[in-house]
């Protein structure tokens, strides 16, 4: 199927063809139809998916350029608001749709001129209730969107998501779209949309198969060395680093700075102008590296990511999902790596198990490893080079001065390749074999806890309830 297939107006299908896309994802294929068709729908997606295209191009095929507001997008947070505003107005450029993003933090006259002139609020919960409540604005829009509507659950939206839909005119077209789908959520969903469709895109769907995931296993104290490491060896051109907490993202920032890499971090202590330029930074590429909280990331939108990397094993499926969904976008391909320890191996196991796709276990390249990935590298820049008038005059300059040609070229070589120095211990982390080891003691550990729970007498236990099969055949190899 094709973008082209759902037949929206010439200047929708301008921007589409320009922005790349031309086969719609599992989510899009699923609601753009339904959305077309004017009914109400609850879609249940994972973050990556492309639900802003889900709803925002039937939302754009079906508007107007009459005055007034006729969509709103309500969202949880800021990043998230920006990024869908955004998103919209790459799509709506050509159809005369302008967009107006409202949240906490900024000037309620910027807002409201902007929102004057909008065909589209995009909007935080909060913000947007404060406007309909003090009467700064009376609109009637025929389309609303609640997008990431379990995340506004979990910030505790939920009443105040119920409250703006009393400000909202009943003949209104609705779509929810949601990652999960809680008690709260399905029991908001009835009370706000009229017979809606549901949509659920399956384990099997969620899972991008653009993405290859791998994990290396450290001792704790190694992991700044092993993400220097991967960087060094991986060589991403964009990528981010998720961690669990802000102190965490100010340390590591600092600390990829020292280390010469082009990086700055994103958590929500940072004064909103501040994020709002690290984050355009990051999408212009003028930023490598970017470090980040879940929250901080949440809703970040930027279609070349190559890679992500988890200083730490997420908590959970739904955030280990989120973050690697980061990445892999728009068709290309992405890695996703996660450095764990041993006593992480109880968490890896769930989200393997949850997300339904293969972790691959991977060794953190020697040093030996990276200089080698380096000198191929250097070796296909160099002979891609064109020469140019002053290139030449410095070599004849050279040259005169009695240099032979060949120790030109290794000085040169020499000059270049120092830049390329790689730091740290030869070895970081544990070695496949070490890997299978800890693994098979991991789910013999695990074995005998069952077995102790049942009184000791378990399958394959002796008398003290230990395991007779050896660990090498009982454990779970992870290759």
């Amino acid at each position: 199927m094709k973008f082209s297939d759902f037949n929206f107006k010439p200047q929708l299908m301008r921007a589409i063809e320009e922005a790349g896309f031309k086969e719609p994802s599992p989510i899009q294929k699923e609601a753009i139809p339904v959305v077309l068709e004017g009914r109400d729908v609850v879609a249940q997606a994972h973050t990556g998916t492309g639900k802003t295209v889900a709803f925002g191009l039937p939302m754009l095929e079906m508007m107007d350029t009459k005055d007034g507001v006729q969509a709103v997008v309500i969202v949880p947070t800021r990043e998230l608001a920006m990024q869908v505003s955004d998103e919209i107005y790459r799509f709506g450029k050509y159809l005369g749709i302008n967009t107006a993003t409202v949240y906490g933090g900024s000037s309620y006259n910027r807002q409201l001129k902007h929102i004057d002139k909008a065909s589209v609020i995009v909007a935080t919960p909060g913000r947007f209730l404060d406007l309909l409540s003090s009467g700064k604005i009376d609109i009637a829009p025929s389309l609303v969107v609640l997008d990431e509507a379990d995340e506004m659950l979990d910030m505790g939206f939920l009443d105040d998501i119920k409250e703006i839909f009393s400000y909202l005119p009943t003949n209104r077209q609705t779509m929810m779209f949601s990652a999960t789908m809680p008690k709260e959520i399905k029991e908001l969903a009835l009370s706000i949309l009229h017979d809606p469709v549901f949509i659920a895109i399956t384990k099997k769907e969620i899972t991008n198969e653009n993405i290859k995931q791998n994990y290396y296993v450290v001792e704790e104290g190694e992991r700044d060395d092993a993400l220097i490491r991967l960087l060094d060896y991986k060589d991403p051109s964009k990528s981010i680093v998720f961690c669990r907490t802000k102190k965490e993202v100010d340390r590591l920032s600092t600390l990829l700075i020292s280390q010469g890499y082009s990086a700055k971090g994103l958590h929500g202590d940072m004064e909103q102008r501040q994020r709002e330029e690290v984050i355009k930074s990051f999408k212009r590429g003028d930023l490598e590296i970017l470090i980040a909280t879940d929250v901080a990331a949440r809703g970040l939108d930027v279609n070349d990511v190559t890679h992500v990397f988890n200083y730490h094993i997420p908590f959970d499926s739904e955030s280990y999902v989120h973050r690697i969904g980061r990445t892999g976008r728009a068709g290309k391909e992405g890695m996703a790596i996660t450095i764990v320890t041993p006593h992480e191996f109880s968490a890896l196991s769930k989200i393997q198990k949850s997300i339904g796709s293969k972790i691959e276990t991977k060794v953190v390249p020697t040093i030996k490893d990276v200089k080698s990935k380096k000198k191929s590298s250097l070796m296909d820049e160099i002979k891609s080079q064109s020469v140019d008038e002053d290139a030449k005059e410095l070599v004849n300059s050279l040259l005169k001065e009695g240099e032979d040609p060949m120790m030109i070229a290794y000085k040169l070589a020499k000059l270049v390749s120092s830049k390329q120095q790689v730091k740290g211990a030869n070895r970081i982390g544990k070695s496949k074999e070490e890997i299978n080891r800890l693994f098979d003691r991991y789910y013999e550990d695990l074995r005998r806890n069952r077995n102790k729970k049942r009184g000791g007498r378990g399958f394959g236990s002796n008398k003290r309830g230990a395991s007779r099969r050896s660990s090498s055949r009982g454990g779970r190899r992870y290759r």
